[in-house]
């Protein structure tokens, strides 16, 4: 049976999660007198136990002790949504970013007041000028800036009033430092900025693999994610999305040519449902003015099944009509490797994000990016909820059939 039957048929046999047929989540109590109850959340199936006066303080706004400029009730003090979408104004930062850009013009789609708050060089390498952003974002307020100088964000990005927030920001390369000036430092800035201004709802573009972080990116992403959370004063949506179709994509030259393809172990380890980065888009829009996925955490990925790398590598093979050739690293190789780095890192400290890029490589290619449920200690591909229509298979069609990796260049990420 070919290989595309057999996708379609475990497409087919998959029970897609979608949100709107979750479970509820497990609630988090707040103390009320003697009664107890539910305050909204989702948490990835993870309870979350925090002492009442913690987090009574923590619905007020304000941490004890701690003074901040604008300290109220969350969400509904201020609840923009039943305005117009043009008369909502959401700034986007990280917009000349992959997932950003589409991000951005789906929020003109929907005719949104948007504002693109973006590097006067930007795009992979820094080639895009601000001309070509202006261009590339018709219908968008452009506005230039550094995400990492609060005085540019107070007095540009929110120069006037903005309703929400749409962060998009992620380092480039995964790099130590770049993870903390950019994941955590420049996101916490921009989220400072929002609460000073008086901005309603922050959308935060996160990634599932947070869930079970063993890498330097993972943890900043984490302790933003508990700073928004905290804030008190701001409601929010963090989105975890699964693999983006680019990032499988990195082979498809190389199949085309009839060399083989390069995996882990039997290339079982691991797998995933991937989301186009269009219908990623289109669900951090959902969440601008859908309240029902306001204060929560959303793993996302896209419809049909889960592919380990094993089956991407066989389908790809057969659009190509090439035969099958594959090569199996141990993983062991590339423990020896990560080792001998950190060894020199140790005597060489710039070597440091050298040995930090080969534990990402291995992450990826042992960890799924599905659902993680830390009882079972195992990823759930049906609890991981689908969205969108794009499938990794007509994708892959694409790329192979008709050259359809335009706009897909990996950049920095094209180590992994």
């Amino acid at each position: 049976m070919r290989v595309a039957q057999k996708m379609q048929q475990a497409s087919a046999g998959v029970a897609s999660t979608s949100y709107r047929s979750l479970p509820s989540p497990p609630p988090i109590y707040r103390s009320s007198s003697r009664h107890s109850t539910p305050l909204r959340c989702h948490l990835q199936s993870q309870q979350l136990c925090v002492r009442p006066q913690k987090l009574q303080s923590l619905l007020r706004g304000c941490e004890p002790g701690r003074r901040t400029q604008r300290c109220m009730c969350t969400a509904d003090s201020a609840d923009y949504r039943p305005k117009e979408n043009k008369d909502i104004r959401v700034l986007v930062v990280g917009s000349t970013g992959y997932i950003g850009k589409f991000v951005v013009k789906e929020l003109i789609k929907r005719g949104y007041n948007v504002v693109a708050f973006a590097r006067e060089k930007s795009g992979v390498g820094g080639k895009a000028s601000m001309d070509d952003t202006i261009q590339e974002f018709k219908g968008a307020d452009v506005k230039f800036g550094d995400v990492q100088d609060m005085e540019s964000l107070r007095t540009i990005g929110f120069a006037q009033p903005v309703d929400v927030v749409v962060s998009c920001l992620a380092s480039r390369t995964g790099g130590k430092k770049d993870s903390w000036d950019i994941d955590y430092q420049a996101t916490m800035n921009v989220l400072e900025a929002a609460r000073q201004k008086g901005a309603s709802h922050f959308v935060l573009l996160s990634a599932i693999c947070v869930q079970k972080p063993l890498l330097e990116f993972q943890h900043a992403k984490l302790k933003f994610e508990a700073a928004l959370q905290a804030a008190g004063d701001i409601t929010y949506s963090i989105v975890r999305p699964t693999a983006f179709f680019k990032s499988l994509a990195g082979q498809v030259k190389l199949v085309k040519e009839g060399k083989p393809y390069v995996m882990f172990g039997d290339g079982r380890l691991a797998a995933c449902k991937p989301i186009s980065e269009a219908d990623l888009a289109s669900f951090m829009a959902d969440c601008v003015k859908d309240p029902s996925l306001a204060n929560q955490i959303l793993p996302i990925g896209g419809p049909g099944k889960a592919w380990t790398a094993l089956e991407q590598g066989e389908y790809l093979f057969e659009l190509a009509e090439r035969k099958p050739s594959f090569i199996k690293v141990p993983v062991a190789l590339m423990d020896g490797i990560i080792g001998f780095l950190d060894l020199l890192a140790k005597v060489f400290p710039g070597l440091q994000d050298s040995a930090e890029f080969g534990r990402i490589g291995k992450y990826y290619a042992t960890e799924s990016m599905l659902v993680y449920d830390p009882e079972r200690q195992e990823y759930d591909a049906d609890a991981t909820p689908s969205y969108g229509k794009d499938t990794l298979e007509e994708f892959f069609r694409r790329a192979v059939k008709e050259d359809g990796m335009a706009g897909q260049d990996l950049g920095d990420a094209a180590v992994f």
